[in-house]
């Protein structure tokens, strides 16, 4: 364990922006965060804003990002509300809720939240300087690129926040996606001279073959932009086996699918992506497993009709979301399904949805509205009042193995079927519900799966044959110290160590 930071000791920083989004910043500073935490140090990461329907349950019983919480595990410390002060969860394609600390503090349109963005950044600054009292170094995560010069003047995610905290910056950019030298040169080109010399190097990422093949690049963006490499970083190829950021790391969803089933003992879960689809790493734990095959449908296809298990995951709109799976006819396909014999499952919005009704008489998530549900569960929801923030562990009723996790939701769900719970949470409190044949059942609480022996239970309870063959909460953490080592091998440590040291 770190030792605490002794008093008056200055706290290294150092910023990982990028010259886009999904460029691979939340896994490098991952790593990075471990890297640190391995040499000893306090870490902390750090997040002025993030924009994403993945989101984790603190000690406090705040949201913050998903990748917050899993930055906060590779610098082996619990997650608290103040890595990431400012998240936005998407609610529609114009609008988002505004979480404030880990609370709910506005919904907002886009050009609305444009406006109120600069009168946050007291709370991003006022959450930075809590963590700098207990960390030796910080590793913030921008959001986007600082090259959004048309966004700049309310910046408080990149060159905004950097300004404001006198932090140094280092810059990422893919080479997976093509035109690496032209984003570099142009992310250039197109911020400020200040800003040009707050960056104190650049990192490429998602590096395929042979890296000595680069070094004329290197020379030609030194050329153009003075910034030195810090190192070439092949693509990790492990990645997959740790918890997603956000629905845009579901376009390379990859474990799935019929090309990847194994002939004998396979479980083949299927999951339509619904439009607002939130808290989706509660498939990681299944998908992991080698005996389990997930299949992501997206819209314009059919679900499949081989599936064993139709899993409806957790919607930040649930109302919009179940219109849109009767508007792809999945509903038909889930009915379909029901009839075969198959077990359908709903986590939080899915579970609402498996229901008789959902109403909305607050207007919740926009005008007030009444909409039948699938109907193959004896529930019905209301949504409404203070929204549940919490963590919570208990037992699954039928096996009495434990589960643990984080509930997210508002509204509450009663019904005849609610007194044949799935879950019985700490405090005999019964969670969730099951049909009377055990086909249909649903609850609250996400990462459920991550409980390795009630995940053998439920899958040996669809036939599965084989035994569950992994420590789900161990491989996340050896794969974050694998990343760890990949990094500290194609990085130069040493120099990021020097640039968190000096002050931007």
């Amino acid at each position: 364990m770190p030792l605490p930071k002794p008093l008056n000791k200055p706290t290294g920083v150092i910023m990982v922006q990028g010259t886009g989004s999904d460029v691979g910043k939340s896994l490098l500073v991952a790593g990075l965060c471990r890297v640190f935490a391995n040499q000893g140090l306090n870490v902390r990461p750090f997040k002025p804003q993030n924009m994403s329907n993945n989101a984790a349950v603190t000690l406090e019983g705040g949201e913050i990002g998903r990748a917050q919480a899993l930055q906060a595990l590779a610098a082996r410390t619990p997650p608290t509300l103040h890595m990431n002060p400012v998240l936005l969860k998407p609610e529609t394609d114009l609008g988002a809720q505004v979480v404030v600390q880990g609370k709910v503090l506005t919904r907002a349109k886009a050009r609305d939240y444009y406006a109120l963005k600069s009168s946050l950044m007291p709370k991003v600054m006022e959450s930075f300087n809590v963590l700098k009292k207990q960390a030796d170094i910080i590793v913030v995560e921008g959001a986007g690129s600082p090259a959004e010069i048309n966004l700049r003047s309310a910046d408080i995610a990149n060159m905004g926040f950097a300004e404001a905290a006198s932090c140094p910056v280092v810059i990422v950019a893919d080479i997976d996606r093509g035109g690496v030298i032209a984003s570099l040169v142009g992310t250039h080109a197109l911020i400020s001279q200040a800003e040009k010399n707050r960056i104190k190097g650049y990192i490429i990422n998602k590096f395929r073959g042979d890296a000595s093949l680069f070094d004329g690049a290197i020379d030609i963006i030194h050329d153009h932009t003075a910034w030195s490499s810090l190192g070439v970083v092949p693509f990790f190829k492990d990645a997959g086996k740790l918890p997603a950021e956000d629905a845009m790391s579901l376009d390379g969803f990859s474990r799935g699918g019929k090309e990847c089933l194994p002939k004998n003992g396979q479980i083949k879960i299927v999951v339509p992506r619904l439009p607002r689809i939130a808290n989706f790493d509660d498939l990681d734990p299944l998908a992991a497993e080698t005996g389990v095959a997930i299949e992501l449908v997206a819209c314009g296809r059919p679900l499949p009709a081989d599936a064993d298990v139709i899993l409806l995951p957790g919607s930040k709109a649930t109302l919009s979301d179940l219109d849109a799976l009767r508007q792809e006819g999945w509903d038909i396909d889930i009915l379909s399904h029901h009839r075969r014999g198959g077990v359908v499952i709903g986590l939080c919005g899915g579970y609402q949805m498996l229901g008789q009704k959902i109403s909305d008489p607050d207007g919740v998530e926009g005008s007030p509205r009444t909409l039948p549900g699938l109907g193959i569960l004896d529930v019905e929801t209301v949504l409404g009042g203070d929204k549940t923030v919490i963590l919570s562990s208990g037992q699954d009723v039928a096996s009495k193995h434990n589960v643990s996790g984080y509930e997210i939701h508002m509204g509450t769900t009663t019904g005849p079927d609610t007194g044949h719970p799935w879950l019985m949470m700490t405090g005999n409190k019964p969670e969730g519900a099951k049909s009377k044949n055990n086909q249909v059942m649903g609850c609250y609480l996400h990462g459920l799966f991550q409980s390795d022996q009630f995940r053998q239970h439920f899958l040996q309870s669809l036939g599965m044959k084989t035994r569950v063959s992994v420590n789900y909460r161990q491989q996340v953490d050896t794969t974050l110290d694998e990343l760890s080592h990949h990094l500290e091998t194609h990085l130069n440590i040493d120099r990021l160590h020097e640039i968190a040291f000096t002050q931007g």
